[in-house]
């Protein structure tokens, strides 16, 4: 008597990382230059030193309030508060300009259909970020989020300490994805694996520093890397 034939083997690949953690402008949101120019103007605004396009771009990411202090460190502090109600105010007139990067959805749809925690650090404030997750195509993407204001500025970890405990997930199966070195910093600091991201507000060529695991170049490469790695 024949033996059947065995039945084929599945071999599935694992899933490296459980939860992959996004920073929001210039990783996900095209803001950097709308950014950019808001902290310019509310410097000019107040008659002080007007940063540069590099200055100025360097503080994305960092809460507000640090941004500010980085960038007008002789202002006296009871100012700081009104500095940042005129860079909301330029901010806030041309918000409704700034969209997603293009291919950002798809790939952000694409993550969540194979099952992966998604989450956003961000030093937008609490309620920025809200006002863009409830428009209807970022409805229900997104499982958790943190913000600056709720937590510690970055290079702290504690956004990220916070969403992995908030999972359960440990260090080695958490992806930190990010335009700047204060995203990567904040990934070194919490034991995360880091990727880069070279099309948003800090030269990519400082990111060696942190060792991410690639450095992507448009969201079709980041997609494409997640993809196959992720």
């Amino acid at each position: 008597m024949s033996c059947p034939p065995e039945s084929p083997i599945l071999i599935t690949r694992p899933r490296q990382f459980d939860l992959i953690v996004f920073d929001w402008d210039g990783t996900l949101f095209d803001s950097t230059a709308t950014i950019t120019r808001s902290i310019q103007a509310a410097c000019a605004d107040f008659g002080i030193e007007v940063p540069s396009d590099r200055e100025a771009s360097y503080v994305i990411g960092m809460g507000l309030a640090e941004a500010l202090q980085h960038l007008a460190p002789g202002l006296a502090r009871e100012r700081y508060a009104e500095l940042g109600n005129r860079y909301r105010h330029h901010y806030f007139v041309k918000e409704h300009e700034i969209v997603l990067f293009e291919g950002a959805l798809a790939m952000l749809q694409a993550l969540r259909e194979r099952e992966h925690w998604l989450g956003v650090a961000t030093g937008k404030s609490r309620r920025g970020l809200d006002e863009a997750l409830n428009s209807v195509q970022l409805k229900g993407i997104f499982h958790a989020t943190r913000t600056s204001e709720e937590t510690a500025s970055k290079p702290d970890p504690q956004m990220l300490i916070e969403l992995m405990s908030e999972f359960g997930v440990e260090p080695e199966r958490t992806l930190m994805i990010g335009d700047t070195t204060h995203d990567l910093r904040l990934a070194a600091n919490a034991g995360a694996a880091r990727i880069g991201v070279s099309y948003g507000a800090h030269e990519s060529a400082a990111f060696g520093e942190f060792a991410p695991l690639h450095v992507a170049n448009s969201v079709s490469d980041l997609h494409d890397w997640l993809s196959r790695h992720a």
